[in-house]
């Protein structure tokens, strides 16, 4: 199958969640797109990465862009290389072309600052509470493939943008209370979470793509500039427990067990107020660096139910 593009500003890799907001934006601002996907469905263009391929078939059907973005993890070694090298054959790119080149974008999490010890053993994070950009990371076989991207901006620029927990669209942060905290020995381990919505993945997407200059060869963390503490989220959202429906509708809202068992917490561990201090959160995100960069604000700065 021959793609019907043969050129966009911005060619994503991988159509799901995340590209919604992304195609939405570029709609918006008149700004030529086209994803992939496995199957080819909703008008997209079919494509699977093979990470231990070197056959270039797949790549003949994809558009020339500027801006390729990457939304699947990438974790083999040597496929990151991969994917910008069969993408660069099959498109006549030309390293040397500066005007020309594309640029890349590769999609990662903010999970990989978790204050755990580094894989090798030769040294650990830091075991303060504040992590940035700058900070070191488990270098997981994920982040590994985003360091080797990065090292690629030699040829092509390139950049990660790691991402904190998405919510907006299907994806509402109330809905994760009764999974997260099921019982309360469950939620008296939950400390910090870190969000960013969906409008503004793609305002970072939008904003790199027009400076990439500013981007290049770095590592972003991308969050909504708050630190949410769990306890105040199933306080202010808990359920209302199990039984049947008219069991539940009967039951007043604060005796449902996450709020019971967030006064019980605070009580034992003499929290006088939600949400808790920082320090006692566990981790805690900078990612004032992205927005001071790209001079930007979060859209959706506070989450909603």
């Amino acid at each position: 199958m021959e793609s019907m593009l043969t050129r966009v500003q911005i060619l994503v890799l991988g159509a799901g969640w995340t590209s919604a907001f992304v195609k939405a934006l570029c709609d918006a601002e008149d700004i030529s797109y086209a994803a992939t996907s496995r199957s080819g469905r909703d008008s997209t263009i079919p494509f699977i990465f093979d990470p231990d391929s070197d056959d270039i078939s797949p790549y003949m059907i994809l558009p020339t862009t500027r801006t390729l973005l990457i939304t699947f993890p990438i974790t083999t070694k040597g496929a990151s290389e991969r994917l910008i090298r069969l993408y660069g054959q099959t498109h006549g790119l030309d390293s040397a072309d500066n005007e020309n080149k594309t640029r890349f974008i590769q999609l990662g999490t903010t999970g990989i600052w978790d204050g755990r010890q580094l894989r090798d053993g030769s040294s650990t994070l830091p075991t303060h509470n504040w992590f940035d950009r700058q900070s070191p990371f488990t270098r997981t076989p994920r982040a590994e493939a985003e360091e080797e991207l990065l090292a690629m901006s030699r040829l092509f620029p390139t950049t990660v943008l790691n991402l904190a927990g998405l919510w907006g669209g299907t994806r509402s942060p109330k809905n994760w209370v009764d999974k997260i905290a099921s019982s309360k020995e469950a939620l008296k381990a939950k400390g910090s979470i870190h969000l960013i919505h969906g409008v503004d993945v793609a305002r970072a997407v939008i904003a790199i793509h027009r400076r990439f200059d500013r981007a290049e060869g770095q590592r972003w963390i991308l969050s909504d500039g708050r630190v949410y503490d769990w306890w105040d989220l199933a306080s202010a959202w808990g359920s209302r427990g199990s039984g049947t429906d008219e069991a539940q509708s009967s039951m007043p809202e604060d005796r449902s067990p996450q709020r019971i068992w967030v006064r019980e917490l605070m009580e034992e561990e003499g929290i006088r107020a939600l949400p808790r201090n920082v320090e006692l959160l566990g981790r805690a995100l900078d990612s004032r660096d992205f927005w001071r960069t790209f001079d930007l604000s979060p859209l959706h700065a506070r989450i909603e139910a």
